[in-house]
């Protein structure tokens, strides 16, 4: 693992605070996502709860961003409803930001002490999917 850290884009984190804020109402949308796409350009969104295993912001944002022709992402934070702030990513997103986004970088901490780190210091030793798969003939 690297302890390779980088500028915060507190830009991205107030982007994601305020959707929280504004759209996260009730039991079925607790977090948003923001991401800073190559272009510069941020893109949000909510999660979609439900008891079955509803999508995480970040992987709706995955879409959302395909949706609006984006397919390179910069940098990614999460932060929660009732102002509980920057959020980390859980295990399956880990993964999934990981196969999609190899270079990604993520914003993760709390309060004064957050940072940004690259998507593989959060998966140490990880299975990379792409790396894994024959080459198409």
């Amino acid at each position: 693992m690297t302890t390779q850290t980088h500028s915060v884009d507190h830009e991205l984190i107030q982007a994601a605070a305020h959707v929280a804020h504004t759209y996260c109402q009730g039991d079925n949308h607790t977090m948003a996502a923001a991401a800073r796409a190559k272009d510069g350009r941020i893109v949000t969104a909510v999660n979609a709860y439900h008891f079955t295993g509803g999508p995480c912001a970040e992987l709706v944002l995955i879409g959302t961003a395909a949706a609006q022709g984006i397919y390179e992402l910069d940098t990614i934070v999460a932060v929660g409803d009732r102002e509980r702030g920057v959020v980390p990513p859980c295990g399956r997103c880990r993964q999934v930001l990981l196969d999609y986004f190899p270079a990604l970088k993520v914003i993760v901490g709390e309060d004064d002490r957050v940072r940004t780190v690259p998507v593989t210091d959060l998966l140490p030793e990880s299975y990379v999917w792409a790396d894994h798969q024959l080459d198409a003939e």
